[in-house]
């Protein structure tokens, strides 16, 4: 299903395309999910377009337990298996999943970050892979700077509703660079998609999304979030996003083996 190239280009760059991964049943199956999702919201959905501001960007995460749909595409698609694949793992839990959905006319974007700060996960064989229903343009997609995951560091995370750090002490990550500002100094990876194809990211991999300008296409997308056979449990000096409550009894490096990950594919 991946080829050796393909590997070499996630290793190097942090975040590969792949085209025409998935089947439109699956698609189909995810649509239904988003739209129970949306009726029926997790405690952790969030909503970032103001009340009275065109569009709408709004997500929500740690479902698949619930929804079935969400369930059977983490269970039984070939997502795992890339997953695996990729990182070079043997076994690859799921970490949770994550919607992310900017309705036409959507203004707000997604500001430079990367993830594994927010998490409560150390390791370097982990991945998400980001699979949109819809078309999705360069203009309204995911940019990423390649090889930012090979850097060393972690870049304090932010708060998308508010774009101001978390509440960790301050140096307890560095500063997120201003990659807009010195475009021309990084390698910006981002491509023009179709429903079908996927992009999959290092956990370290800088990257932001743009609004949704179009005025009929939304812009759905089903992230799933993978762990391989390094990852660890990391404690962070503050709450985690997710927070996993039930983890409470964690410690730095303990294995990230609980029923909430459970193992989807192995070798």
């Amino acid at each position: 299903m991946i080829s050796k190239s393909q590997i070499q280009e996630f290793s190097e760059n942090g975040a590969i395309l792949l085209k025409n991964t998935f089947d439109r049943d699956w698609l189909h199956i995810l649509a239904e999910g988003i739209e129970k999702n949306r009726k029926d919201p997790g405690p952790y959905a969030c909503q970032y377009t103001p009340q009275d501001d065109e569009g709408d960007f709004y997500d929500d995460y740690c479902n698949w337990s619930r929804i079935k749909e969400y369930n059977n595409f983490i269970l039984n698609s070939p997502a795992a298996e890339i997953a695996g694949c990729l990182t070079k793992s043997s076994e690859i839990r799921i970490f949770h999943e994550h919607v992310l959905v900017k309705e036409p006319k959507t203004s707000e974007s997604t500001p430079w970050h990367h993830d594994q700060p927010y998490y409560c996960v150390d390791g370097e064989q982990v991945c998400s892979i980001w699979l949109p229903l819809d078309p999705v343009p360069k203009e309204s997609g995911l940019e990423f700077v390649a090889g930012s995951h090979l850097l060393g560091k972690m870049f304090m995370p932010i708060k998308f509703l508010t774009l101001k750090d978390y509440d960790y002490p301050p140096g307890s990550f560095d500063s997120i660079p201003d990659i807009d500002a010195h475009r021309n100094e990084h390698k910006i990876l981002s491509w023009d998609m179709e429903p079908g194809d996927c992009i999959v990211f290092h956990f370290k991999t800088l990257h932001s999304g743009k609004g949704n300008s179009h005025s009929e296409i939304r812009r759905r997308a089903f992230s799933s979030r993978w762990i391989g056979d390094d990852a660890v449990f990391a404690e962070r000096p503050g709450e985690t996003s997710p927070p996993f409550p039930e983890l409470r009894s964690f410690k730095q490096g303990d294995p990230m083996d609980h029923p909430l990950f459970p193992v989807c594919w192995a070798k």
